[in-house]
């Protein structure tokens, strides 16, 4: 199976994980996940897996395969797993769940690195962005925030007084996820609507609508930029 350029994925509350070509809208691979439902998708910096968060697991698929088998599974959380993120290097996997903890993965030997106690159960977990240099025409002088939001719309803000740039309109239910294309003139966004949608940043416009899933949509993974270099 080629990899593709663009890798884009959805998991909803109807148990699958569907991959989508970004441009035609056709879902061409759709893996059945059973077990749980999925909290959060996650593609490393390689392109070659996807990490699915679920209760209590982590599960990483092999993006060019279409075996519905996941290659590995992560089983040290007692519960929802509802971050997970990788090091630019790929060799690290960062998770955060409902079980109160924060655990650093080594990708190489799958195992339990670190372990970091919170009081509470964690629902998001963000690495800081100087792990990696980025080149000085990837580095956009906006800087835009996106909020999904209850409300059935996705606001765009400009962190530079924190302006409200754009009101983003179309989903018909709750928008539960969104993640902006490597040079931030696209977003993707999923909804309890049962569609994710790919909008533009310099109309407003959603210039695609993926449809597929039978019930909440409720996380995306994108990844549309150059695959990071093997350390």
């Amino acid at each position: 199976m080629a990899q593709p350029s663009v890798i884009l994925a959805t998991a909803s509350y109807d148990h699958t994980i569907r991959f989508w070509e970004a441009k035609s809208g056709r879902c061409y691979r759709t893996i059945q996940y059973p077990d749980s439902q999925v909290n959060r998708l996650e593609i490393t910096p390689d392109k070659r897996f996807l990490a699915a968060a679920g209760n209590s697991h982590i599960r990483l698929f092999d993006v060019n395969s279409n075996s519905p088998q996941p290659v590995i599974s992560y089983d040290s959380h007692t519960s929802n797993v509802m971050a997970v993120g990788f090091h630019c290097d790929g060799n690290w996997m960062y998770s955060g769940s409902e079980d109160g903890t924060v655990r650093i993965w080594d990708l190489r030997t799958a195992t339990c690195q670190r372990e970091y106690e919170s009081r509470a159960a964690v629902n998001t977990v963000v690495l800081h962005p100087n792990q990696c240099l980025l080149s000085p025409e990837f580095c956009d002088p906006n800087r835009y925030l996106a909020t999904a939001s209850s409300d059935h719309t996705v606001k765009i803000w400009n962190v530079d007084g924190f302006k409200l740039e754009r009101t983003l309109v179309g989903h018909q239910r709750w928008v539960w996820d969104c993640v902006f294309s490597v040079d931030g003139a696209y977003l993707i966004t999923a909804s309890s609507d049962t569609t994710a949608r790919l909008w533009t940043m310099s109309t407003g416009e959603a210039i695609r609508v993926y449809q597929g899933h039978h019930k909440a949509t409720v996380c995306c993974a994108l990844h549309d930029g150059a695959e990071s270099a093997p350390s």
